[in-house]
């Protein structure tokens, strides 16, 4: 069998990986979900044909979705994923003593169940007392939940489809609300080769609403591009002070995150920093 998924990107590149077998397909009322196995990356999850995660690379981008952020706040207990159906995020927030709680909210159950018995690398942590899975639509929960979370981790697809609502204004005055007092939100924010129109206007949307705003960068081996950014906005807290060396020691051995990169992530390439209107920094 010489089968092989391409992802196109914006119709000028593509990803190409060489198939071995397909583990799972299916739709649901919003997108179709598949599971392969590839013969470099190990498994793989795509939503409507685009690449989601890879066994291989994976940890890059939770690692760096959760730890920033979480290393960031002095003392994060109460944490809220929207998307995520992967479990990824979920199991990096677990890594961290002093969170007690995960609530993990996901539009899509086919995505979650997929990934419970395909992908249990990142979904078996679901399972976790800490853990507490919703079926349902992040917009709408952040608007009605009385609940309050230090960190806020938005690890939603491209903008468009089901994650769509996931940009916008509306959207993120609810985050603000939900957040804690010293509440930290972070966001995929798309690749700044490709989509720099899309970084200016989350930046735009959060500039509105938090005093403390920035992009942080990371580098993904199947992403279109390979430079891939987060956005973080806090209520104050700022993410350039060094991370305590007894809670990066109490979170084990991880596979990208440093404290060097930590600081690193936040220094953007000039061309980045002209896009987004920035002047670069000498």
């Amino acid at each position: 069998m010489d089968l092989w998924i391409e992802e196109r990107n914006q119709d000028t590149h593509a990803v190409r990986l060489r198939v071995e077998s397909v583990l799972f397909s299916g739709e649901s009322e919003f997108q179709t979900v598949a599971i392969v196995e590839t013969a470099a990356h190990g498994r793989l999850l795509l939503n409507d044909g685009m690449i989601r995660l890879t066994e291989r690379d994976e940890f890059v981008y939770h690692e760096m979705i959760a730890h920033v952020p979480l290393l960031v706040h002095p003392a994060p207990r109460r944490v809220l994923v929207i998307g995520g159906g992967d479990g990824g995020t979920v199991r990096e927030c677990l890594k961290h003593p002093t969170v007690e709680h995960v609530r993990l909210v996901e539009i899509d159950a086919l995505v979650v169940d997929a990934c419970r018995e395909h992908i249990p690398q990142c979904a078996a942590c679901l399972s976790d007392e800490r853990v507490q899975v919703t079926i349902a639509d992040g917009v709408a929960f952040v608007a009605e939940t009385t609940e309050r979370y230090d960190a806020v981790l938005v690890d939603s697809t491209d903008p468009v489809g089901p994650a769509q609502p996931l940009f916008g204004p509306a959207f993120y005055g609810n985050v603000k609300r939900v957040l804690s007092e010293q509440g930290i939100v972070v966001s995929q924010c798309e690749n700044p080769w490709y989509e720099p129109d899309a970084q200016r206007a989350l930046l735009d949307i959060l500039g509105d609403l938090f005093p403390v705003v920035s992009l942080y960068n990371y580098h993904n081996l199947t992403y279109p591009g390979g430079l891939w950014s987060f956005s973080f906005a806090s209520k104050g807290l700022r993410p350039d002070a060094a991370p305590d060396a007894a809670r990066v020691a109490a979170l084990g051995q991880l596979k990208w995150w440093t404290p060097a990169i930590h600081r690193a992530a936040f220094a953007l390439p000039a061309f980045q920093q002209r896009a987004l209107g920035l002047e670069p920094r000498r």
